[in-house]
C-alpha cells in the first residue's frame, strides 16, 4: 500500500464511519428529525452499519484501520505495520473524522437550527439561566454535543478511562484475531462483518458510561468540527473531558497488543 493509498482510504473510510455514526446520533437527538428519541439500540446498530460500510469501503486502499488505536496496535504487533506508516493513518483518520462530521452538520442542518432555538432545549433569551442551560453548562457541553462527541453519564475520570482502556481492548483484539488477510489488504468481508458486530455488542455492553468512543480519531476530529461550526447556543466543546476519550483508547489498544504477542503470535 503506498502512503497515498493509505492516507485516501483513511479519510474515505472515517469520513463514511462518522457521517453514518454521527448522523444516526443526530437523528436520534434533534427534535425534528423523524426519529427523535429512537433510543440506545437505534445508536449503537447505527455505529455498528457505519463501521460495517466504512471498513467495507476503505479496506482495499488502506486496510481500514479507522482508528489510531487499532493502527497504533498493528504497529505493536509482531510483524506489524511500520512505524512510518502510523503518522499517515493517524492523519486519514483524523481529516476523515472532521470531514463526517461536517457533513452531518449538513444533511441535518435545518434541525440543528430548529433544535438550537427551541426554548425548550435551550431556554429563552431572557432565562439564560433555566434548568437544562444550567445542567448543559455544568457538563461542560452544549445541548447537541453528544452528536459530535462522548462524554461520561458519571464524571469520574478515572473509571471513564478504565470503561475506554476495556472497551477498545475488547474491539482491538476482536480485530488482532482476525489477522490480516493473505494479500495485506486488511480484513475481508466477514472480517468487517465481525467488527461491526463486535461495536454494536461493545456498545450494547460498555457504552452507557462514556458513550463508547473506543476510537480518539472519532471523538476528537468531530468535538473540533463542533468548536467551529456557527451553531447557535451550541454550548462548550467540553475540553476537560477531551483527553478521555483519546488516552483511554490509545492504552487500550496497546494492552490489546501486548496480548496478542503473548498469547497469538
Amino acid at each position: 500500500m503506498s502512503s497515498s493509498d493509505i492516507f485516501i482510504g483513511e479519510t474515505i473510510g472515517t469520513a463514511i464511519l462518522i457521517l453514518l455514526g454521527g448522523g444516526v446520533c443526530a437523528a436520534v437527538t434533534l427534535k425534528a428529525s423523524k426519529a427523535r428519541n429512537a433510543g440506545w439500540l437505534a445508536i449503537t446498530f447505527g455505529w455498528g452499519f457505519a463501521v460495517l460500510t466504512a471498513v467495507y469501503t476503505s479496506a482495499p486502499l488502506s486496510g481500514a484501520h479507522l482508528n489510531p488505536a487499532v493502527t497504533l496496535a498493528l504497529a505493536l504487533k509482531k510483524d506489524g505495520i511500520p512505524w512510518s506508516d502510523v503518522p499517515i493513518y493517524w492523519g486519514g483518520q483524523l481529516l476523515g473524522a472532521m470531514i463526517g462530521a461536517a457533513l452531518v452538520w449538513i444533511a441535518y442542518y435545518g434541525q440543528f437550527r430548529a433544535h438550537l432555538t427551541d426554548e425548550e432545549i435551550v431556554g429563552a433569551p431572557e432565562q439564560a439561566s433555566t434548568a437544562k442551560a444550567v445542567e448543559a453548562q455544568e457538563k461542560g457541553a452544549g445541548p447537541v454535543l453528544g452528536i459530535f462527541s462522548t462524554g461520561p453519564e458519571v464524571r469520574v475520570a478515572w473509571q471513564n478511562v478504565a470503561t475506554e482502556v476495556i472497551g477498545t481492548f475488547v474491539l482491538v483484539l476482536a480485530v488482532l484475531t482476525q489477522g490480516l488477510n493473505g494479500d495485506g489488504k486488511g480484513l475481508g468481508t466477514l472480517g468487517a462483518l465481525i467488527t461491526a458486530l463486535v461495536v454494536v455488542s461493545i456498545g450494547l455492553s460498555l457504552g452507557g458510561p462514556t458513550g463508547y468512543a473506543i476510537n480518539p480519531a472519532r471523538d476528537l476530529g468531530p468535538r473540533v468540527v463542533h468548536a467551529l461550526l456557527p451553531l447557535p447556543n451550541k454550548g462548550g466543546s467540553d475540553w476537560s473531558y477531551a483527553w478521555v476519550p483519546v488516552v483511554g483508547p490509545l492504552i487500550g489498544g496497546a494492552i490489546a497488543a501486548g496480548i496478542y504477542n503473548i498469547a497469538f503470535a
